[in-house]
């Protein structure tokens, strides 16, 4: 391994517009704004990408000072397996865990699953995304995309019996996982899941918002629940066992892909199943993930796809069938 005293570190915001729009419950939005970590020496660069979200108070701006702060960490030899110390769970330590294992599989010549002794990843199928709209907008948007295997519906509260159902008639043959990011209650809860148990749907992503979702577990759940915003890393687990069927794991929550495998054997142990997510980002933010899929009933990874472009080089989409990285990209 190249000594700390010798790797130069920069970061950088990226923006890149997004085909058409992108909306869930909190909201719509145009474009995904990166940051992007990249750890060099010589000729041999890692890079890893981030997305900084809102929802937990996180900034492109804040992201960006948080990891230039490491840079004095790192020119003192500032390893992975320090970094999980030094730096909280999030979107910051997540561009630079995964900058740093890109780094030591490039510098190393070897692809990073045989560092870290995990199986070569597999090809595999991806979710696809329909936005949040009215159930006259989401069937249509569902029509386009119904040849998917995969369909992943943002729902929104008030109104989503009618929007599922509107999907479930545009995509009849397709599996269906909604995503409610927060929006429903205690009070109609059950009813929701009624509706969506009556349109086939397999998984309900965090209907109740993070902190006030006791309610799952004194009710019968007639569709699977997973947990997104109420889990981020190992920590979080346990509690959530009476509450959630599945648990969501992101790498800008976990803090990079060192965690992120750590939780997924974890969570194995507990008996959850696992579902491996996104945000919409480029294809380096999605390569690492790539070796989360293959212990996943769930991949989510269709970040790219609702792009208007992804960067050079990025990873292989034929129809809802995403391929492993090559090395140029990352790993």
């Amino acid at each position: 391994m190249t000594s700390g005293l010798s790797r130069k570190f920069a970061v950088s915001i990226e923006r890149w517009p997004i085909a058409g729009a992108f909306t869930i419950s909190r909201g719509a939005k145009t474009e995904a704004v990166t940051v992007v970590a990249a750890v060099s020496h010589g000729d041999c660069t890692g890079r890893g990408e981030c997305v900084p979200y809102p929802r937990y108070g996180e900034t492109a701006e804040a992201t960006l000072e948080a990891l230039n702060a490491m840079q004095e960490p790192l020119a003192k030899g500032l390893d992975r397996a320090a970094l999980q110390a030094a730096m909280p769970a999030g979107a910051a330590r997540n561009a630079l865990d995964c900058a740093l294992l890109d780094f030591e599989a490039k510098s190393s010549g070897q692809r990073v699953w045989t560092l870290l002794g995990r199986p070569a990843p597999r090809p595999c199928t991806t979710a696809f995304t329909i936005s949040l709209g009215t159930p006259e907008a989401m069937a249509s948007a569902t029509a386009k995309a119904a040849h998917r295997p995969l369909l992943k519906i943002k729902l929104g509260g008030d109104g989503d019996d009618a929007r599922i159902a509107a999907v479930r008639k545009a995509a009849p043959e397709s599996e269906l996982i909604v995503d409610a990011n927060e929006a429903w209650t205690a009070d109609n809860l059950e009813y929701h899941l009624a509706a969506c148990a009556n349109a086939g749907v397999t998984l309900v992503e965090q209907p109740l918002p993070a902190g006030r979702d006791e309610a799952l577990a004194s009710i019968k759940r007639p569709v699977a629940v997973c947990a997104d915003e109420s889990v981020h890393d190992r920590a979080s687990l346990e509690g959530l066992r009476a509450r959630y069927d599945a648990v969501n794991i992101k790498l800008d929550k976990t803090g990079g892909l060192t965690e992120a495998l750590a939780m997924a054997d974890a969570a194995q142990a507990l008996g959850f199943e696992i579902m491996i997510g996104c945000m919409v980002a480029t294809s380096l933010a999605m390569a690492p993930a790539m070796l989360l899929a293959q212990q996943a009933r769930f991949v989510d990874l269709d970040g790219p796809l609702l792009l208007a472009r992804d960067r050079d080089g990025g990873l292989r989409y034929d129809g809802s069938l995403v391929y492993p990285p090559e090395a140029a990209l990352w790993g």
